[in-house]
């Protein structure tokens, strides 16, 4: 293989003139023969036994060309890529083939390459860090949590209010016909969830065990089925239980039964303990999630579309895997949001660009530094992949390239090295949203209690 020339167009284009030699055709020629030659009977011949030259003769010269050039390509194509010293991010459009006697074949390969950027300024980023501070009332706020996920439903005989379950048969229909996906039987409905379309829970409300009634409802404009789609229709209902949640008593019982502490005083030390934690947590995510925005806005180039677009193809294959580890396709998940693959791929539209931009930024910035990989970083980002994955680290090996994870790790250097140089200023303040004065006082007092 030899690459004649390299031309380079607009909106980071390359294009490739590749010729493969006569040697490494005829090969190829060769063993596209004996990959064919199996299924080829030839009158005279027994089937898979006729010569090279007899078959050309019958079908044409060209006969095994295209699955020569198939077998060649690949090597050719890469060869040339890495003597060009280019970064392709797209397949190549392979034009202009032609096939010489006694040269071999030669054609283009047109190809996007990874955009020339600049980073300007990413070193003393100004940024503030805002820890918040977490206060009795987020440790009250989890407790009400808990003691919601341990609650329970007991059936009262009264009328249904906000905050009840109905336990309810309904058919829903339109224009006296019955339509589909309108039914069900003993649904557990939360009143004042906005479970189902508008105007639905307020009509059960009032209503009690063994009531049967009529609901009349519209359906909203952007509502999934096309049929339903600002249709009024009926429902009929009958209520065959109303439930009210019962809360357990805040107490030490209930803090024996929930958790491993024997005080209601301890369990709330651990609570403030691990929210305080959390909120650290998020306080530096931001804080370094502010410094990549500046960044990347400091970052100067053209992207190609194309970059986007198979990040965009990444992100919603990682989706499609996932669901099917939950026993569904993307397909059917489509079919119950009522959604279409073109509403579903511009979701990941402003995540990929970012995405996008905050790599190129950043290999920027590692090739403008000189970071690189040692053996040991590389050993080390393999052993960390495979403890999250929970695999052998030699199957992660035969999966990442070391190229591959050496790059990821000059960009986590890049990463460091932009929050090392950084100037961040750390600002306080309380969790807690404005409070009512009253609250804001018995709050303040339980405060101090703890203190």
């Amino acid at each position: 293989m030899s690459l004649t020339s390299v031309n380079k167009l607009e909106n980071n284009t390359v294009e490739l003139q590749i010729q493969v030699s006569e040697e490494q055709f005829q090969d190829a020629l060769v063993k596209a023969y004996k990959k064919k030659v199996k299924s080829i009977a030839l009158p005279g011949f027994r089937k898979g036994k006729a010569p090279k030259a007899m078959i050309e003769k019958m079908y044409g010269k060209e006969f095994f060309y295209d699955d020569a050039i198939n077998m060649v390509y690949p090597a050719a194509y890469e060869a040339a890529v890495e003597e060009a010293k280019i970064e392709p991010v797209d397949r190549a459009n392979v034009s202009d083939l032609q096939v010489e006697d006694g040269k071999g074949f030669s054609f283009k390969a047109t190809v996007t390459v990874k955009p020339e950027v600049t980073v300007k300024n990413y070193k003393g980023i100004k940024a503030e860090k805002t820890v918040e501070t977490i206060m009795a009332a987020d440790v009250n706020a989890e407790l009400d949590r808990m003691r919601e996920r341990n609650s329970r439903l007991t059936n009262v005989e009264r009328a249904a209010k906000n905050g009840d379950t109905a336990l309810i048969d309904f058919e829903g229909f339109k224009d006296g016909v019955a339509f589909e996906g309108g039914k069900g039987e003993n649904f557990p409905l939360v009143l004042g969830s906005g479970q189902f379309i508008p105007g639905f829970e307020e009509q059960v409300v009032g209503h009690k065990e063994g009531d049967e009634f009529e609901v009349n409802v519209t359906f909203p404009e952007d509502y999934h089925a096309e049929d339903l789609k600002g249709q009024a229709v009926i429902f009929k209902v009958k209520v065959n239980a109303v439930q009210e949640k019962e809360l357990p008593a805040l107490d030490d019982e209930f803090v024996k039964d929930v958790s491993e502490f024997d005080t209601l005083a301890d369990l709330k030390k651990d609570v403030k303990e691990k929210l305080q934690q959390e909120a650290d947590k998020k306080a530096q995510v931001d804080m370094e999630n502010s410094l990549i925005s500046t960044v990347i806005e400091n970052m100067e180039g053209e992207i190609p579309q194309c970059m986007y677009e198979n990040k965009i193809n990444e992100m919603v294959n990682d989706f499609s895997y996932r669901l099917q580890s939950q026993g569904m396709n993307l397909d059917l998940y489509l079919h119950y949001t009522g959604s279409d693959m073109k509403t579903f791929r511009a979701t990941f539209q402003e995540s990929a660009e970012r995405q996008v931009k905050i790599r190129l930024a950043l290999e920027k910035i590692a090739e403008v530094e000189q970071l690189t990989a040692s053996e040991e970083d590389i050993q080390a980002e393999y052993e960390k992949i495979a403890q999250n994955y929970g695999i052998d680290v030699e199957k992660v090996k035969g999966i990442l390239p070391a190229a591959e994870i050496a790059k990821d790790v000059t960009v986590n250097k890049a990463i460091d090295l932009v929050k090392e140089s950084a100037e961040v200023t750390e600002k306080k303040v309380k969790k807690t949203a404005a409070k009512s004065k009253k609250k804001a006082e018995g709050e303040a007092a339980e405060e101090a209690d703890e203190e």
